[in-house]
């Protein structure tokens, strides 16, 4: 890649586009943010900011013309994600791009357990059936979640089971994506998975979160139990789908399996929970 034909970066109003339009501007690569709202765009060198959406292919394909690779996100929950996903790759494919470095999900398939899985596997062949090149990563949940889930009353709840989760921080994906967006080319046709060190229950990881925090406990519900308890929520029929199936595909140790891609990638090894919690909550 040259300056005259930069790589393209999404998500940047976001935390790991963030991150990774952080780390390419510190390694001085050229890049084109494509942004929903410009005004929320990062000012970083090198870099040139394009309003589009992912569902407007005419505003995507102007703004990818000349681009040779892109780091796509995924874009946010919704019921028309993957349309929003299958409306952006073609227009990248349009306007020429050669290489997509796509953010997926761990045991993404067609018939993932976690229903959002599912999209990211159709995102998948979509890409491939494009004609342009990929490289994929697999992203564990992130080691955010543990801390999201814990209710009002200090209890981690839902059908997780005993299940493990190797879950990771976006730092450490944001860091392998910036390392493979710098030499696309030895990664074309590599799928990645990209988890954490070490693989972890609910109850372990309440017990590290009452270490670094407060007492925090797991309460293992019934699936039809997870239901109702997050009915007082209102939402649609997919998003109580994805919220319950998150801790199903953990009970089904699906996401259990310790991957070394960071540390292959990147030389360095991806952080633990405890270090993440450590660096969240410094002591006082």
């Amino acid at each position: 890649m040259t300056a005259a034909h930069p790589l393209a970066v999404t998500g940047s109003t976001g935390a790991l586009g963030g991150l990774v339009a952080r780390l390419l501007a510190d390694s001085a690569v050229p890049q084109r943010l494509l942004v929903r709202d410009p005004s929320r765009a990062p000012v970083l060198p090198r870099t040139s900011v394009h309003r589009s959406d992912y569902a407007d292919r005419a505003a995507v394909q102007a703004a990818l013309e000349g681009v040779e690779v892109l780091f796509m996100v995924s874009a946010a929950e919704s019921a028309d994600r993957l349309d929003q996903h299958r409306s952006f790759v073609d227009a990248a494919a349009a306007a020429g791009v050669r290489q997509v470095v796509y953010t997926s999900f761990l045991a993404a398939a067609s018939d993932a357990i976690f229903t959002l899985a599912r999209d990211h596997f159709a995102t998948e062949e979509h890409i491939k059936a494009s004609g342009m090149g990929w490289t994929f990563l697999r992203d564990s949940f992130y080691l955010d979640f543990v801390a999201s889930v814990v209710g009002d009353d200090d209890v981690i709840r839902g059908p997780g089971g005993t299940g493990r989760c190797a879950f990771v921080s976006r730092a450490d994906v944001a860091r392998t994506a910036a390392v493979i967006l710098q030499d696309p080319g030895s990664h074309l046709g590599c799928r990645y998975d990209l988890t954490g060190p070490e693989a972890l229950s609910f109850a372990e990881a309440a017990e590290q979160l009452s270490a670094a925090r407060r007492t925090i406990t797991y309460h293992d519900e019934s699936v039809e139990e997870a239901y109702e308890s997050r009915r007082k929520w209102p939402a649609p029929a997919w998003q109580y789908d994805a919220w319950v199936s998150t801790y199903s595909a953990i009970a089904s140790g699906d996401l259990a399996e310790v991957s070394t891609a960071v540390l292959d990638i990147t030389g360095r090894a991806p952080i633990t929970l405890a270090q993440h919690l450590a660096t969240a909550n410094p002591p006082a």
